[in-house]
């Protein structure tokens, strides 16, 4: 797995300097595209967060052109003290369902899993669906002292 820093000293001055504007790309914040399969980055939504994401890169036979595509992402932030982890926003293609979660789960065992909730009303099946039997069920909870909601 392909990791940077999550510390982005420039990426968060000029964050702050134009009051969240800068630098973007397609209404989201650049993140780097590592040469590796998983990747685990700061996130493209949230100043503090990581993002797991799943690259693949594609070979069309039809096709002279590669093209990288992410088969997986989601955003999400751990508090080690407390052992709680939040995921925001994942996102799958469905070739690929239920791998990536689970990786970020076995990476950190013993934590309790759940999302910040902004979003759970447009999807309950959803997170019923990937929360059952997830210590956690990846219900909404605020965060902790912690750490930083990543607004």
């Amino acid at each position: 797995m392909g990791r940077a820093s999550g510390r982005e000293p420039v990426r968060e001055a000029l964050l702050w300097l134009t009051r969240g504007r800068w630098p973007r790309r397609h209404g989201r914040l650049m993140v780097p595209r590592l040469a590796t399969p998983w990747q685990d980055t700061g996130s493209a939504e949230r100043i503090g967060w990581r993002m797991r994401a799943a690259n693949l890169r594609n070979h069309d036979p039809g096709d002279a052109s590669v093209r990288d595509e992410y088969v997986f992402e989601v955003d999400y932030q751990l508090c080690g003290r407390c052992r709680i982890g939040w995921v925001e926003q994942p996102h799958t293609l469905d070739p690929y369902r239920r791998r990536g979660l689970a990786a970020l789960r076995t990476e950190n065992p013993g934590f309790t899993w759940h999302t910040l909730g902004g979003h759970i009303d447009g999807s309950p099946a959803f997170w019923d669906t990937i929360g059952a039997d997830v210590p956690g069920g990846y219900r909404p909870r605020g965060v902790c002292e912690h750490v930083t909601a990543g607004g």
